[in-house]
């Protein structure tokens, strides 16, 4: 149950309508967002470049997504964002794996498990030490790695936001959010 009323849609701004027309279905997250009219269409622009204008391997981007979402108690993203890491390939093994937080499973690839060692350092400890970022940087390419804590960030905000709010999760968009 929200803890805020969502905001009456009916006279939202042309602007707020139009964005969240663009997306696949309805979206409690964009709509409760509505509230803040004039941060509704960066933050929906941000999270678009992230789910289609990286250059962060889409399936690690999704378990970073995960990974934030479940070390920072975002049941919305979690979700939301177990099907489309399904659709990208990544298995249920992976997903329980993270869904346990265990990131050091066997089931991961050595630069999954440093991205994620670096994802948990960054929403648990707020940075990543400088052992961890050398072994990710050992895989990824100073780009990846700055995307990578751009997307823990945006998605451990999103956790607040819908944590803190009581957002509740509609049923999973999947792949058509991301496309």
């Amino acid at each position: 149950m929200p803890r805020i009323p969502y905001p009456n849609l009916d006279t939202a701004s042309p602007e707020v309508r139009d964005m969240l027309g663009r997306l696949p279905a309805p979206a409690n997250i964009f709509n409760m967002m509505a509230h803040a009219e004039t941060l509704l269409k960066p933050v929906m622009k941000l999270g678009g470049s992230m789910l289609g204008k990286m250059q962060l391997d889409p399936l690690l981007r999704e378990f970073v997504i995960l990974h934030s979402a479940k070390l920072a108690h975002g049941e919305y993203e979690w979700v939301q964002h177990v099907p489309i890491a399904h659709d990208l390939g990544g298995t249920e093994a992976q997903t329980k794996s993270l869904e346990r937080g265990n990131e050091a499973d066997a089931s991961f690839t050595p630069a999954q498990t440093a991205a994620l060692r670096l994802t948990r350092e960054l929403v648990l400890d707020g940075r990543g030490s400088e052992a961890t970022l050398a072994a990710a940087r050992a895989h990824f390419s100073d780009r990846e790695i700055v995307e990578l804590i751009l997307t823990c960030g945006f998605y451990v905000m999103l956790a607040r936001f819908t944590e803190t709010l009581g957002i509740e999760p509609e049923p999973p968009m999947g792949s058509a959010l991301i496309r």
